[in-house]
Protein backbone atom coordinates (compact mmCIF):
# COMPACT_ATOMS: atom_id res chain seq x y z
CA UNK A 1 0.00 0.00 0.00
CA UNK A 2 2.70 2.38 0.91
CA UNK A 3 4.65 1.82 -2.37
CA UNK A 4 2.23 1.44 -4.57
CA UNK A 5 0.83 5.14 -3.14
CA UNK A 6 4.16 6.64 -3.67
CA UNK A 7 4.19 5.66 -7.04
CA UNK A 8 1.02 6.97 -8.16
CA UNK A 9 1.91 9.99 -6.32
CA UNK A 10 5.23 9.85 -8.40
CA UNK A 11 3.48 9.07 -11.70
CA UNK A 12 1.07 12.00 -11.05
CA UNK A 13 3.49 13.93 -10.32
CA UNK A 14 5.81 13.34 -13.31
CA UNK A 15 2.79 14.14 -15.71
CA UNK A 16 2.99 17.50 -13.98
CA UNK A 17 5.86 18.04 -14.96
CA UNK A 18 5.73 17.02 -18.01
CA UNK A 19 2.61 19.45 -18.80
CA UNK A 20 4.46 22.72 -16.79
CA UNK A 21 7.02 21.95 -19.20
CA UNK A 22 5.15 22.11 -22.33
CA UNK A 23 3.45 18.68 -22.21
CA UNK A 24 3.77 15.97 -24.73
CA UNK A 25 4.21 18.12 -28.11
CA UNK A 26 8.21 17.47 -27.86
CA UNK A 27 10.11 14.43 -27.57
CA UNK A 28 11.22 16.41 -23.80
CA UNK A 29 8.62 14.46 -22.14
CA UNK A 30 10.80 10.77 -23.14
CA UNK A 31 13.62 11.93 -20.99
CA UNK A 32 11.15 14.49 -18.12
CA UNK A 33 8.68 11.61 -17.19
CA UNK A 34 11.45 9.48 -15.98
CA UNK A 35 13.18 11.91 -14.21
CA UNK A 36 10.34 13.06 -12.78
CA UNK A 37 8.68 10.20 -11.99
CA UNK A 38 12.23 8.83 -10.23
CA UNK A 39 12.93 12.65 -8.29
CA UNK A 40 9.35 12.74 -6.67
CA UNK A 41 9.44 9.05 -6.00
CA UNK A 42 13.01 8.99 -4.23
CA UNK A 43 11.63 12.66 -2.06
CA UNK A 44 8.80 10.70 -1.42
CA UNK A 45 10.72 7.91 0.26
CA UNK A 46 12.95 9.94 1.85
CA UNK A 47 9.78 11.46 3.83
CA UNK A 48 8.65 8.01 4.94
CA UNK A 49 11.46 7.37 6.16
CA UNK A 50 11.50 10.39 8.12
CA UNK A 51 8.32 10.33 9.48
CA UNK A 52 9.36 6.88 10.16
CA UNK A 53 12.11 8.54 12.61
CA UNK A 54 10.18 11.13 14.31
CA UNK A 55 7.32 8.60 15.06
CA UNK A 56 10.44 6.15 17.03
CA UNK A 57 11.67 9.08 18.24
CA UNK A 58 8.84 9.70 20.94
CA UNK A 59 8.94 6.15 21.98
CA UNK A 60 10.73 5.67 25.45
CA UNK A 61 11.64 1.84 25.93
CA UNK A 62 11.85 2.86 29.33
CA UNK A 63 8.10 3.45 30.13
CA UNK A 64 5.94 0.16 30.22
CA UNK A 65 3.50 -0.65 27.33
CA UNK A 66 0.71 -2.65 28.93
CA UNK A 67 -1.47 -2.09 25.00
CA UNK A 68 -0.92 -2.22 21.78
CA UNK A 69 -0.99 0.83 20.17
CA UNK A 70 -3.25 0.82 17.19
CA UNK A 71 -1.63 3.68 15.52
CA UNK A 72 1.88 2.35 15.94
CA UNK A 73 0.45 -1.15 15.15
CA UNK A 74 -0.81 0.43 11.63
CA UNK A 75 2.61 2.03 11.08
CA UNK A 76 4.54 -1.29 11.18
CA UNK A 77 1.91 -3.27 9.30
CA UNK A 78 2.69 -0.88 6.44
CA UNK A 79 5.76 -0.76 6.50
CA UNK A 80 6.69 -4.53 6.90
CA UNK A 81 4.56 -4.30 3.49
CA UNK A 82 6.91 -1.87 1.86
CA UNK A 83 9.75 -3.97 2.99
CA UNK A 84 8.93 -7.19 1.35
CA UNK A 85 8.09 -5.12 -2.31
CA UNK A 86 11.68 -3.10 -1.98
CA UNK A 87 13.21 -6.31 -1.28
CA UNK A 88 10.80 -8.24 -4.43
CA UNK A 89 10.14 -11.03 -1.97
CA UNK A 90 8.12 -12.67 -3.99
CA UNK A 91 5.93 -14.34 -1.13
CA UNK A 92 4.13 -18.02 -2.64
CA UNK A 93 1.33 -18.21 0.17
CA UNK A 94 -0.56 -21.08 1.01
CA UNK A 95 -3.27 -22.17 3.30
CA UNK A 96 -3.70 -18.84 5.28
CA UNK A 97 -7.81 -19.50 5.10
CA UNK A 98 -7.03 -21.86 8.26
CA UNK A 99 -6.04 -18.56 10.28
CA UNK A 100 -8.73 -18.42 12.89
CA UNK A 101 -11.26 -15.77 12.15
CA UNK A 102 -11.71 -14.10 15.88
CA UNK A 103 -9.83 -14.62 19.17
CA UNK A 104 -6.50 -15.26 20.07
CA UNK A 105 -3.84 -17.98 19.12
CA UNK A 106 -0.19 -18.93 19.36
CA UNK A 107 1.71 -18.96 16.19
CA UNK A 108 4.74 -20.70 15.83
CA UNK A 109 6.78 -20.92 12.94
CA UNK A 110 10.78 -22.08 11.94
CA UNK A 111 13.17 -18.66 11.68
CA UNK A 112 15.81 -18.42 9.26
CA UNK A 113 15.91 -14.38 9.00
CA UNK A 114 15.87 -11.38 10.66
CA UNK A 115 12.87 -10.61 7.97
CA UNK A 116 10.60 -13.80 9.15
CA UNK A 117 8.45 -11.34 11.47
CA UNK A 118 8.65 -8.67 8.74
CA UNK A 119 6.97 -11.29 6.48
CA UNK A 120 4.65 -12.37 9.19
CA UNK A 121 3.77 -8.79 9.61
CA UNK A 122 2.72 -7.96 6.15
CA UNK A 123 1.30 -11.55 5.64
CA UNK A 124 -1.43 -11.22 8.49
CA UNK A 125 -1.86 -7.55 8.89
CA UNK A 126 -5.10 -8.33 11.26
CA UNK A 127 -3.62 -11.20 13.43
CA UNK A 128 -2.20 -8.24 15.82
CA UNK A 129 0.97 -10.46 16.47
CA UNK A 130 3.04 -10.05 19.46
CA UNK A 131 6.55 -11.50 18.88
CA UNK A 132 9.09 -13.48 21.46
CA UNK A 133 11.77 -12.32 20.50
CA UNK A 134 15.71 -11.49 21.91
CA UNK A 135 16.66 -9.39 24.54
CA UNK A 136 19.19 -7.69 22.45
CA UNK A 137 16.55 -6.80 19.78
CA UNK A 138 15.51 -4.09 21.54
CA UNK A 139 17.98 -1.72 20.72
CA UNK A 140 17.65 -2.27 17.07
CA UNK A 141 17.59 0.70 15.06
CA UNK A 142 13.81 2.02 14.68
CA UNK A 143 13.07 -2.00 15.43
CA UNK A 144 13.05 -2.01 18.77
CA UNK A 145 10.61 0.74 19.59
CA UNK A 146 8.24 -0.17 17.21
CA UNK A 147 8.40 -3.76 18.55
CA UNK A 148 7.62 -1.80 21.82
CA UNK A 149 4.87 -0.53 20.69
CA UNK A 150 2.90 -3.54 19.36
CA UNK A 151 3.71 -5.27 22.75
CA UNK A 152 6.54 -7.62 21.98
CA UNK A 153 8.24 -8.87 24.44
CA UNK A 154 11.81 -9.63 24.84
CA UNK A 155 13.15 -12.65 26.42
CA UNK A 156 16.64 -13.58 27.99
CA UNK A 157 17.72 -16.89 26.61
CA UNK A 158 20.03 -17.67 29.04
CA UNK A 159 18.06 -17.19 32.45
CA UNK A 160 15.50 -19.78 33.02
CA UNK A 161 14.01 -17.51 35.72
CA UNK A 162 13.43 -14.20 33.23
CA UNK A 163 12.68 -16.35 30.53
CA UNK A 164 9.70 -17.81 32.81
CA UNK A 165 8.27 -14.36 33.47
CA UNK A 166 8.18 -13.15 29.48
CA UNK A 167 6.29 -17.10 29.08
CA UNK A 168 3.59 -15.53 32.09
CA UNK A 169 3.69 -12.16 30.75
CA UNK A 170 2.53 -13.92 26.90
CA UNK A 171 -0.16 -15.81 28.84
CA UNK A 172 -1.45 -12.32 30.50
CA UNK A 173 -1.35 -10.39 27.55
CA UNK A 174 -3.59 -13.09 25.03
CA UNK A 175 -5.74 -14.24 27.97
CA UNK A 176 -6.62 -10.65 28.60
CA UNK A 177 -7.27 -10.18 24.35
CA UNK A 178 -4.42 -7.68 23.93
CA UNK A 179 -2.71 -9.74 21.15
CA UNK A 180 -1.80 -12.61 20.00
CA UNK A 181 1.61 -13.71 20.60
CA UNK A 182 4.08 -15.14 18.00
CA UNK A 183 7.46 -17.14 18.87
CA UNK A 184 10.08 -19.22 16.84
CA UNK A 185 10.63 -21.93 18.76
CA UNK A 186 13.63 -22.86 17.72
CA UNK A 187 15.12 -20.15 19.98
CA UNK A 188 17.79 -19.24 17.35
CA UNK A 189 17.81 -18.23 13.60
CA UNK A 190 18.78 -21.15 11.43
CA UNK A 191 22.38 -21.04 10.33
CA UNK A 192 21.75 -23.74 7.83
CA UNK A 193 18.62 -22.71 6.21
CA UNK A 194 17.03 -25.97 8.21
CA UNK A 195 14.52 -26.83 10.72
CA UNK A 196 16.11 -27.65 14.33
CA UNK A 197 14.91 -28.93 17.53
CA UNK A 198 12.81 -26.92 19.82
CA UNK A 199 12.47 -25.17 22.87
CA UNK A 200 9.08 -26.56 24.08
CA UNK A 201 8.46 -24.00 27.12
CA UNK A 202 7.25 -21.73 24.77
CA UNK A 203 4.14 -24.26 23.88
CA UNK A 204 3.05 -23.93 27.21
CA UNK A 205 1.71 -20.06 26.34
CA UNK A 206 -1.40 -21.65 24.48
CA UNK A 207 -1.87 -24.27 26.92
CA UNK A 208 -2.24 -21.96 29.79
CA UNK A 209 -4.38 -19.43 27.99
CA UNK A 210 -6.12 -22.42 26.29
CA UNK A 211 -5.59 -21.10 22.54
CA UNK A 212 -5.24 -22.62 19.46
CA UNK A 213 -1.78 -23.12 17.34
CA UNK A 214 -1.24 -21.55 14.54
CA UNK A 215 1.68 -23.50 12.91
CA UNK A 216 3.90 -22.21 9.99
CA UNK A 217 6.41 -22.56 8.26
CA UNK A 218 9.22 -19.89 6.11
CA UNK A 219 11.52 -20.64 3.20
CA UNK A 220 14.08 -18.71 1.63
CA UNK A 221 14.18 -15.47 3.38
CA UNK A 222 17.92 -15.89 4.02
CA UNK A 223 18.85 -15.26 0.21
CA UNK A 224 16.72 -12.18 0.33
CA UNK A 225 19.71 -9.76 0.81
CA UNK A 226 22.02 -11.55 -0.97
CA UNK A 227 19.46 -11.25 -4.03
CA UNK A 228 19.01 -7.95 -3.71
CA UNK A 229 22.21 -7.36 -3.80
CA UNK A 230 22.11 -8.38 -7.18
CA UNK A 231 19.04 -6.55 -7.99
CA UNK A 232 17.26 -10.33 -8.39
CA UNK A 233 13.78 -10.61 -6.53
CA UNK A 234 13.16 -13.87 -3.78
CA UNK A 235 10.73 -16.32 -4.25
CA UNK A 236 9.96 -17.01 -0.54
CA UNK A 237 7.08 -19.34 0.50
CA UNK A 238 5.48 -18.80 3.43
CA UNK A 239 2.60 -21.78 4.24
CA UNK A 240 0.12 -21.82 7.25
CA UNK A 241 0.67 -25.68 7.94
CA UNK A 242 -2.24 -26.54 10.54
CA UNK A 243 -4.14 -25.22 13.24
CA UNK A 244 -4.47 -27.37 16.53
CA UNK A 245 -7.19 -26.78 18.81
CA UNK A 246 -7.01 -26.24 22.21
CA UNK A 247 -9.29 -28.97 23.32
CA UNK A 248 -6.13 -31.48 21.71
CA UNK A 249 -3.38 -30.08 23.90
CA UNK A 250 -4.97 -30.62 27.23
CA UNK A 251 -3.30 -34.01 28.95
CA UNK A 252 -0.48 -33.94 27.15
CA UNK A 253 3.40 -32.75 28.00
CA UNK A 254 4.74 -29.14 26.53
CA UNK A 255 7.25 -31.36 24.88
CA UNK A 256 4.99 -33.87 23.40
CA UNK A 257 3.05 -30.51 21.84
CA UNK A 258 6.17 -29.42 20.36
CA UNK A 259 6.95 -32.59 18.68
CA UNK A 260 3.91 -32.63 16.84
CA UNK A 261 4.50 -29.17 15.91
CA UNK A 262 7.79 -29.73 14.78
CA UNK A 263 6.27 -33.25 13.20
CA UNK A 264 3.47 -30.99 10.95
CA UNK A 265 6.72 -28.11 10.20
CA UNK A 266 8.86 -31.02 9.11
CA UNK A 267 6.37 -32.54 6.43
CA UNK A 268 5.68 -29.40 4.94
CA UNK A 269 9.08 -27.98 4.38
CA UNK A 270 10.67 -31.57 3.56
CA UNK A 271 13.23 -34.11 4.66
CA UNK A 272 16.20 -31.72 2.58
CA UNK A 273 14.95 -28.48 4.97
CA UNK A 274 15.34 -31.22 8.46
CA UNK A 275 18.29 -31.44 10.34
CA UNK A 276 19.58 -34.79 11.30
CA UNK A 277 20.08 -34.70 15.17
Amino acid sequence: MLIKGIALLSALAALVICALAGGFSSLGWLWLLPVGFLGTFLALALIAFLFLLILCARVNLDVPQEEDDPFYRKVTNLYSEAITQILLMRIESKGLERLPKSGRFLLVCNHLHILDPVLLLAKLPHAQLAFISKWENSSMFVVGKLMHKILCQMINRENDREALKTILKCIKIIKEDKASICVFPEGYTSLDGKLHRFRSGVFKIAQKANVPIVVCTIQNTQNVFHNISHLRPTKVRFHLVAVIPPEELKGVTAVEVGERVHTLMAEDLGPELVAAE
